[in-house]
Order: structure tokens, then C-alpha cells, then sequence
């Protein structure tokens, strides 16, 4: 199959690539619910050492660059209390950790989660983590301007492999919450 972005070798549905997805992200694909139907969630297959967004863009094509988003795992913190989040924003942008983080989740302090803490809560690698199949109960919250794309690149759980996901269905993701500005420049 052509994939609607980038030029890959191979674009598969995501249904049919659940042995290549990491057990969260498979189970998130198989309770897929929502307007956007799960086949239309593509699985295409990268090098785990392109998988950092500045490598990936120099091999597969600059044009993705525009059409990819990283999901970065957050900690608001107060009152002794840590909430764990995903922030999903545009790859050209940063995500607003001490400014609409800190204000969404209600914390007196923000910061990006540890890595082992990242990995360990969410099941996923360290560079491949995806908004598709984080814990129950987490927000998840998406930069407007990845809702607006038509498809979006981004992690698939592992560092091999990347997810092809139409933008509207990350504001259909379980506790997602659709935030302008919180990717800034």
C-alpha cells in the first residue's frame, strides 16, 4: 500500500502489524474505537537508529517535518501529588511544559517525566513513545495544529516503526484533550 505521506517502502494498516507494535500500542489498535476506523492507522517499518525526529526528517524526506508530531510524557506536580500526561505537538514546535502544561494539569510545577519513568509507565521505547495506547487515565493533550493535518507521523511504541495516524483521531483518543498553542516555536 502507498502511504499518504512520506515515501516508504511499505504502509500497512496497523490491524495487521500487531506482532511489530509494543503490547499497549497493540491493544490500544484492537479496542480501537471512534470515526476514524483502526485500518486506517498505518504501520510503516524504519530504522531504530533514524528514529530521533532531526535523523528521521535527513533520511525519509524534509516534507515529513511538517507532517510529524512527538509525543513527550510530562509531570505536573502538587501538593506532593504527580500527574503523568502526553503532550502531542507538531515536530517544529516544543511543548509549553512550564506555561499550558502546568495550567491544564492544574500543577504548580511541570517538567519533562525521567526516561525510565516514560518507558516504565508507558511500555513503550524511549523514542518511539505514542499517544496510541498510553495508560488509562492519563491526559492526553494534542496540540491543535495536529488535529488540522490530514495524516501525522509519530511513534509506533518502539523505535522501530513509525505510526501514520489522520489527525482528527488524536482528538478521539481516550482522555485527549485539544489545546491551541501548546506547541510553541
Amino acid at each position: 500500500m502507498r502511504a499518504p505521506i512520506g515515501h516508504f517502502d511499505d504502509a500497512r494498516p496497523a490491524p495487521a502489524c500487531l506482532d511489530e507494535l509494543t503490547g499497549p500500542v497493540a491493544d490500544a489498535v484492537r479496542q480501537w474505537r471512534g470515526s476514524v476506523p483502526a485500518d486506517q492507522i498505518l504501520y510503516v517499518d524504519t530504522e531504530p537508529r533514524w528514529a530521533d525526529t532531526a535523523t528521521f526528517v535527513e533520511h525519509y524526506g524534509r516534507d515529513l517535518l511538517e507532517r510529524s508530531a512527538n509525543c513527550v510524557v510530562v509531570a505536573g506536580k502538587r501538593g506532593g501529588e504527580t500527574t503523568l500526561a502526553a503532550s502531542v505537538v507538531p515536530s517544529t514546535t516544543r511543548v509549553d511544559v512550564n506555561g499550558v502544561v502546568r495550567r491544564q494539569l492544574g500543577a504548580r510545577k511541570a517538567s519533562f517525566a525521567a526516561m525510565d519513568t516514560a518507558t516504565g509507565e508507558t511500555g513503550m521505547e524511549y523514542g518511539g513513545i505514542t499517544p496510541i495506547g498510553l495508560p488509562g487515565g492519563w491526559p492526553v493533550l494534542v496540540d491543535a495544529a495536529v488535529v488540522d493535518l490530514p495524516y501525522v507521523l509519530v511513534g509506533s511504541g518502539r523505535r522501530r516503526g513509525k505510526l501514520l495516524v489522520p489527525g482528527k483521531a488524536f482528538a478521539e483518543l481516550p482522555d485527549a484533550v485539544v489545546l491551541e498553542g501548546l506547541g510553541v516555536a
